[in-house]
């Protein structure tokens, strides 16, 4: 878990830094930052917060693919939304919801989950058959747990509308926690969240493949409309990630993709992680499923398609399968990987151990044999 976060913006194929004032509200007066080549507006103030614009340290005397040579361990977690049981945790303990989960997410450097709701009070339903909504008490949830940035890019994060959208930026800044893949126009919905840990340089982008049909236009960034950052716009991502490449040390991809229920990837997950992995991203992981998927390398990268439910409702044993995904990174280098398993009981997860927990590690590693990885 890192001791500050950061947010930032990606504005014409450079990375441009926003710093959240000491009290969550965005500074006035705009500085100008060297970004990606390119002199860009920013805002910046004094704050909280940390952010690294990519001029701060000479990539001169940074090793191309280790970086400054530091290993840095980042974690992921799947579907996370606080409805029903998991919201009565919310307003009586919240430090509770993850359970035994939230201190292996605590003790890595850098821990990202994806959050399958929209924040807010206010707004109508969306015309879907599961809406979920969590007020914004939840970001401080996730922050005692360890978590460092969340994803809101997903099939849930404009469940109620456009003033969940707003009702999310202004708990992300007021809250001064991280929630990515959203934002009022297509340069922020597809902003990087970039930090340093270890003095290594990280960025962590997120997207979703997963739209309803009839909310697709509506839900998706673009230039001049709020909204989620779209992994159906390839170029798109794949820009953000070439970025975000010239920027970081680590570029990781964090996606909601698949086809439920499936415990195999489909081909446009194959598709996408291959492009991605092109473009120069050295982790991309995701879910959606509902079901944990195979993880292993591509490449040189490290790929994880399934994170399976976290806190979340399971429905199933297969479906209460859950787990932590924690990659060891030195720069570009995947120095290892490990799979903590758990099962969601109640609706919070918890880890396994003894032979329940081998039984699960098994399971899991079997699932790489419908994928195109390796160990």
């Amino acid at each position: 878990m890192v001791a500050v976060a950061a947010v930032s913006l990606a504005i014409g194929g450079g990375v441009v830094v926003r710093s959240l004032a000491a009290d969550g509200t965005e500074p006035a007066e705009p500085a100008v930052v060297a970004a990606g080549g390119s002199t860009t507006t920013a805002l910046l103030v004094p704050s909280v917060s940390t952010t690294i614009p990519p001029t701060t340290t000479s990539t001169t005397l940074r090793d191309p693919v280790l970086g400054n040579g530091e290993a840095v361990t980042i974690a992921f977690a799947g579907d996370t939304n606080f409805d029903g049981v998991i919201g009565e945790r919310l307003a009586s303990d919240p430090g509770s919801i993850f359970g035994g989960f939230a201190p292996v997410l605590a003790a890595a450097d850098l821990a990202v989950v994806n959050m399958e709701t929209a924040i807010g009070v206010g707004g109508s339903p969306a015309p879907k058959e599961f809406t979920f909504q969590a007020p914004p008490s939840a970001l401080e949830a996730f922050r005692l747990a360890g978590v460092d940035v969340v994803s809101a890019a997903n099939n849930h994060g404009m469940d109620f509308g456009v003033a969940s959208l707003d009702e999310t930026l202004a708990a992300e800044a007021a809250s001064g926690f991280p929630v990515i893949g959203i934002g009022r126009n297509e340069a922020e919905a597809f902003a990087p969240y970039l930090v340093e840990v270890r003095g290594q340089r990280i960025a962590v982008i997120a997207a979703t493949q997963v739209l309803d049909s009839n909310l697709l236009d509506l839900w998706t960034a673009t230039p001049d409309q709020p909204g989620l950052a779209s992994a159906k716009r390839v170029d798109r991502l794949v820009q953000e990630v070439q970025a975000a490449r010239a920027a970081a040390d680590t570029v990781v991809v964090f996606l909601h993709w698949g086809t439920e229920t499936n415990t195999c990837p489909n081909e446009a997950q194959l598709t996408l992680s291959q492009q991605l992995v092109d473009a120069g991203a050295d982790v991309v992981v995701g879910g959606h499923a509902h079901r944990v998927q195979g993880g292993g390398r591509l490449g040189t990268a490290a790929v994880h398609y399934g994170l399976g439910n976290f806190a979340f409702y399971a429905g199933s044993a297969a479906g209460a399968r859950t787990g932590v995904f924690t990659v060891t990174m030195t720069g570009r280098r995947v120095d290892g990987y490990q799979w903590t398993p758990g099962r969601i009981v109640d609706r919070r997860p918890e880890p396994l151990a003894g032979d329940d927990a081998v039984e699960a590690v098994s399971h899991w590693a079997g699932l790489r044999g419908c994928t195109n990885l390796t160990e």
